[in-house]
Formats: C-alpha cells, sequence, structure tokens
C-alpha cells in the first residue's frame, strides 16, 4: 500500500506561553482534497506554515511520502514538492507576470542568459492551465485581487507541486472564477496531487474536498469523509455552538429613501447611467462579476474618483460629492474591501483606528483628547463584540474578523445615512461572519442605508433586502430579496429576464 503522501502525528508549537498546536495529526493521500477547516485562531495558519517550512514544530512527527522529516526548511519544503497559496497574494507588483513565476522556476547564476520568449510562452502556458486571461507582461501592481490570485496559482503550478496548500485562494474571487478555479483543483487532483484546501465557504468544500479535518483550539476537533458529515455538524464542530442564524432575517420594512442615484456616470472608472434607490434601514446587495463595476461604483459614491454627470440624493436633497471628505460630511460611509491597506492601519492601537475619519472633530487644534478616544473606543468594542486586549492594543493584534469590525466601528464614528460595505466579510470564520452579518441588521433595524458589495452569491442572497446586479458598469437588473442563485448568474452574465 503506498505511503500518504503527508502525514503529521501529535505536532506541537507554541508561542511563549501560548500553545498554538496541542498534539495535531494529520493526513493527506495522493489525489485527495483534504479540507482544514477552523475559526480563526484555532491553529490552521500556524499548523500550514509547519508545513511549508516557515515555522519549526517543537515536537511530533512529520513524514512525507513515508519518509521521516527533520528540520525543514521553506527551501526543503519546496524540494519536496510543497506549494503554499496563501489569501494574501505574495507577489512583487513592480514585476511583470512572467517575472513574478519565472523567479519561482527558474534557478539564478552568474551571467545567465534570459530567454524572455520562453519566459512569457512558459507563463501563457501555466495561465492558460488556470483559466486566466492575463498578459504575462502585465505588472502585477495593475491586476485586480483575483487576477494576482490566479497568477500565484499558476506559479505554484509551474513548480510542479504534489503538495498544494490553499489558504482561502477564493475569498475575493466571483462565483464564475470560483467554479473555474474548482475545476482546476478536480484536474490536479485527477493528476495525483494531494490539497490542502482552507476555506470558510462551506458550499466549496461540500463540491470538491473529499475528507475534512476540524481544528479548535489548537487541537484536532475530528477527521471525516464529507460525504458523512454535514454543513452543521461541522460548524458546531468548528465553534463548540450552534450558529443558528449565519444569515439573520430582516426585523424591520424599508422606511424613505436615503439616497437616490439618477443615471449617475463616471467615464474614468467605467460607470454608465446608473441609477439606484437605497432606503431606510433597507440592505442592498451589489453583485456581479469581477470587473462589473461594483467597487468602481462605490468608489464614485465615496467621492474617490467623483460622477462626471447625473445626480446623488441625500435624503430628498442633491449632494455633490467630489472628495472622500465631503462623503464623509454628507454622511456616506465606506469600509473597503482590503482591509489590510485601506481598512485598519496593523501598527496603530485599535482606539486610534477608530476615530481615524473623525480626528478633526475629537482632536480638534493641538488638543488630544485620549480619554474620549478611549471611551469611544471601549463602546464600540463593547457594542461590536470585538475581542481584544483592549483599546491600546495594535490592530495587527486581532483576527480577520475582528479587524473588520474595527474598520466597521471607524466608519460608525461618523454617524452616516449610508455604510457601503465592500466583501464585509472576506477571509473571516464562520463565527465572526455570523456576528458581522448581526451587526449589519442590527444597523439597518435602526434606520442606516446599507449597499453591500459581496463576491460571496449565498451571503447576497441571504442578506439582501433587494439585489442590484451590475455587468459592464451598468445596473442590468434590480430582483427582489428572495432572488434565485441563478437568476443572479443570469443577470450577471447578461442572460437575465425582465427585471423584478
Amino acid at each position: 500500500m503506498q505511503p500518504p503522501l503527508l502525514q503529521l502525528s501529535n505536532v506541537t508549537k507554541s508561542f511563549g506561553a501560548v500553545r498554538a498546536l496541542k498534539g495535531v495529526s494529520f493526513t493527506l493521500h495522493q489525489g485527495e482534497v483534504h479540507a482544514l477547516l477552523g475559526e480563526n485562531g484555532a491553529g490552521k495558519s500556524t499548523l500550514i506554515k509547519l508545513i511549508a517550512g516557515a515555522h519549526e514544530r517543537d515536537g511530533g512527527r512529520i513524514e512525507i511520502a513515508g519518509n521521516p522529516i527533520g528540520h525543514l526548511t521553506p527551501r526543503q519544503a519546496r524540494a519536496h514538492g510543497i506549494a503554499c497559496i496563501y489569501q494574501q497574494p505574495t507577489l512583487f507588483p513592480d514585476l511583470t507576470v512572467a517575472e513574478n513565476i519565472a523567479l519561482g522556476l527558474e534557478t539564478p547564476s552568474i551571467g545567465r542568459r534570459v530567454h524572455w520568449k520562453k519566459r512569457r510562452q512558459h507563463a501563457e502556458m501555466l495561465l492558460k492551465r488556470v483559466g486566466a486571461m492575463i498578459d504575462p507582461e502585465s505588472e502585477v501592481r495593475s491586476l485586480s485581487m483575483p487576477e494576482q490570485q490566479l497568477v500565484e496559482i499558476a506559479k505554484a503550478l509551474g513548480a510542479g507541486a504534489r503538495i498544494l496548500i490553499m489558504d482561502e485562494p477564493t475569498a475575493s474571487l466571483t462565483q464564475s472564477e470560483v467554479a473555474l478555479l474548482l475545476n482546476v483543483v478536480r484536474d490536479l487532483r485527477g493528476q495525483g496531487v494531494g490539497i490542502i484546501y482552507i476555506s470558510h465557504r462551506l458550499e466549496e468544500i461540500f463540491a470538491m474536498a473529499d475528507r475534512v479535518t476540524v481544528l479548535r483550539d489548537g487541537e484536532s476537533v475530528g477527521t471525516h469523509a464529507v460525504t458523512a458529515i454535514t454543513q452543521a455538524a461541522l460548524i458546531r464542530m468548528m465553534v463548540g455552538r450552534e450558529v443558528s442564524a449565519i444569515y439573520p432575517p430582516s426585523e424591520n420594512e424599508p422606511g424613505a429613501p436615503v439616497v437616490s442615484l439618477a443615471n449617475l456616470t463616471c467615464g474614468a472608472s467605467g460607470i454608465f447611467e446608473v441609477n439606484l434607490e437605497i432606503r431606510e434601514g433597507e440592505v442592498v446587495g451589489l453583485a456581479g462579476l469581477v470587473g462589473a463595476g461594483r467597487t468602481e461604483l462605490a468608489r464614485v459614491l465615496f467621492g474617490i474618483t467623483p460622477a462626471d454627470s447625473g445626480t446623488i440624493s441625500l435624503s430628498g436633497k442633491f449632494v455633490e460629492v467630489r472628495s472622500p471628505r465631503s462623503a464623509v460630511e454628507q454622511g456616506i460611509a465606506y469600509v473597503p474591501e482590503d482591509r489590510r491597506r485601506h481598512g485598519v492601519i496593523l501598527e496603530m492601537p485599535i482606539a486610534a483606528n477608530m476615530t481615524m475619519a473623525i480626528h478633526p472633530v475629537f482632536f480638534p487644534g493641538a488638543w488630544l483628547r485620549l480619554d474620549a478616544e478611549r471611551r469611544l473606543a471601549l463602546e464600540y468594542i463593547r457594542e461590536l463584540g470585538i475581542k481584544a486586549a483592549g483599546p491600546e492594543a495594535p490592530g495587527g493584534s486581532l483576527s480577520g474578523g475582528n479587524q473588520q469590525k474595527v474598520a466597521l466601528a471607524r466608519w460608525l464614528a461618523t454617524n452616516p445615512k449610508l455604510l457601503i460595505l465592500d466583501e464585509p466579510t472576506q477571509g473571516v470564520d464562520i463565527g465572526a461572519k455570523a456576528e458581522i452579518h448581526k451587526i449589519i441588521r442590527h444597523l439597518a433595524k435602526n434606520g442606516l442605508a446599507v449597499l453591500m458589495i459581496s463576491s460571496d452569491l449565498p451571503e447576497i442572497l441571504g442578506m439582501s433586502d433587494r439585489i442590484a446586479v451590475m455587468r459592464g458598469g451598468r445596473i442590468a437588473a434590480m430582483l427582489g430579496g428572495g432572488a434565485s442563485a441563478d437568476e443572479v448568474m443570469s443577470a450577471a452574465l447578461g442572460h437575465e429576464k425582465e427585471a423584478a
């Protein structure tokens, strides 16, 4: 009988007094997709970093293809055929796609001649394999987050990985791109590659994984065949409790219109003649494929790229939004997609992160109202259920879900009329996702108008009172909250029926 590709037995790892892994065992077979689940802080990241050689285990045993492995470095891990695709791309932004792919595949040497044509052709072949329509000569900084993710996958495939670790690879992809990626994963499985797949999207796990292992508090809670377990049982294993309402229902009827857009156009952003109304207490989901114009519309509304023509009306009054400052003054708040770049400043304390948008009001002139800032931070920590050591803790010390709550608190502090959320639960665990959804519903119940952009179709369907589907920078369809996945995708792809 062929030995497992990878076997971990009673692996332990501590960071100071914190025991991150408490005797975890895990097995990966050839041609298997083995899902690894758990809340943030459960030990998943530590485990995959041990496998990739980024951390050294304290105890336990690791075997690759039946051979015991002692000290494991990143270079040795790559030599054993281990490749990692992390949630945040690790590409060099100023290099081209072809150059980034080549860095992981070519062996550097003094005086070595670079075969540019061959490098480009190889990159084209790998990109084609993952279905990415990307020019190999494009600079990485010009690519969207989903495109960068696909380049990472192509780069890993080019390295001839036998063991592929995929950490939230679909977090920033649309439904159609997810389907494409899952086909790539199935193809790799058919070629005998063993895949460790980490995702908070349970529908992906049931669509493609063979087995699933759940971690909680640094321990293995259990391993099951996917066909032998239910979604509800997995959630109970992950969080240790029932999560009865991942998508809580609306508790109120929408009120008067808060924002009305009429023929809103911004040529530079590719937004054309958008007509949209969002009412008090309403969550409007903004769906569409990558490049449809969802984030671009949010940036127009927030004044980052002001509109060329058309009108914006807030509470019945026409307003001009020419900058983010004017947007905040008018009562518009925007929590962006990339919380690491635009949401939370990881080195700054939680309290300072929360008051950034109201800094001129909170600290007039040279006066420092640090006690008032701390009181506000404590209020939001309590109200939003942020798990932190205190207001002075740095943003980088928080889990992804808690960072998202801090970013949300920053804009709630501006007392907005309209809250724009761009991918509000991207990359957070199932428990944090449920908590964020409850917060959104609570805010809507209190009269806030919410525009929620999401690439997670179940989230759009579960959280939206109405769904606006974008295509080509325009609203392609306006659907009721009870719309089906097929209706949303048909509209996004241009096959919609008459708008509901």
